[in-house]
């Protein structure tokens, strides 16, 4: 229990940064355009540095073994996402401008951003090479089957946006050094150290500002929708407890705990882009990733107490 108490503390240090975020673009020291500019400077500038910095580790049998543990829970729980939105889609009576975007929102996950920030919180440097391997597959199918949910017209994926964005690119250089005697020299590994460690304080920040563009108002009215409830729920809690099984299979604590919690990450904001750029209901995705990013602060501690429990 005390860890689990340990953990809450410091997941309150992780969202007092994000409310530094929220007070700051309320203020208007932040601008308007602060999302954009922070969004943009994580994605191409510090979460890559991070990534490459943490994948420059010595190659062992046991790190291939992680590896292929990681993508098959990977693997697992993204088809059981696709299954269970899918399934909630057609039961659901929602407008059709709302319906992708619902699904939408159960699948896709925050886990760029919050995802790497708890799991460096919870295992350090591990945790974000137990995080970046696990979402290998995550990046590619919110490129993919994401931009299909709101199109449904395969032509309109663009692939060298999926193998090209820096996320991709940054693991894959990262894999090679990690499966290579290949490593960083120090002057670039320092700047690769000083850059990536933004990332976890900017992620927090862009939270809290993502969350203070809301109109409270609307966003009281909108917690009248069941279907927003709904979607948090299976979200937040429900589908990442499919993982659990695997404890069964001899998986390692920190890898089990990293894919629970990553798999229960609050809903992306790329939903909402999605939905802004092909005509469906933007505000209902913003509603629907805000009400997720503020019951996180509950369902986070919630999932790694189930873990602690199980081990």
């Amino acid at each position: 229990m005390s860890s689990v108490w340990g953990f809450s503390q410091e997941m309150i240090t992780l969202y007092g940064i994000s409310l530094l975020g929220f007070i700051l673009r309320k203020t208007g020291t932040l601008n308007e355009h602060t999302n954009d500019v922070l969004t943009q400077l994580i994605l191409y500038g510090t979460l890559p540095a991070l990534i490459l910095l943490s994948l420059d580790i010595s190659f062992s049998f046991t790190l291939v073994k992680e590896l292929t543990l990681l993508i098959t829970m990977s693997i697992f729980i993204l088809t059981i996402s696709c299954f269970i939105a899918a399934w909630m889609r057609k039961h659901s009576k929602l407008p059709d401008q709302q319906k992708s975007v619902y699904e939408g929102l159960i699948i896709f996950g925050n886990q760029g951003f919050i995802g790497y920030a708890v799991s460096y919180l919870l295992f350090g440097d591990k945790g974000i090479v137990i995080a970046t391997m696990f979402n290998l597959c995550y990046f590619v199918l919110i490129w993919t089957y994401g931009i299909y949910l709101f199109t449904k017209n395969k032509d309109r994926i663009n692939w060298r946006n999926i193998f090209f964005n820096p996320g991709i690119v940054a693991t894959l250089i990262g894999l090679i050094f990690m499966f290579s005697p290949l490593s960083w020299p120090e002057v670039v590994a320092n700047g690769l150290e000083s850059v990536g460690k933004m990332t976890i304080p900017l992620s927090m920040i862009l939270i809290g500002s993502l969350v203070a563009n809301a109109h409270p108002k609307e966003f009281f009215t909108s917690l009248k929708n069941q279907y927003l409830w709904k979607s948090a729920f299976a979200k937040l809690l429900f589908i990442p407890l499919f993982l659990l099984p695997f404890a069964f299979f001899s998986v390692p604590f920190p890898l089990l705990a990293t894919a629970v919690i990553v798999s229960g990450m609050p809903s992306a904001s790329t939903v909402s882009l999605y939905a802004q750029r092909y005509g469906a209901d933007a505000l209902f995705g913003s509603f629907g990733v805000l009400l997720t990013t503020l019951l996180c602060l509950v369902s986070i501690p919630i999932l790694y107490w189930i873990c602690t429990i199980i081990y």
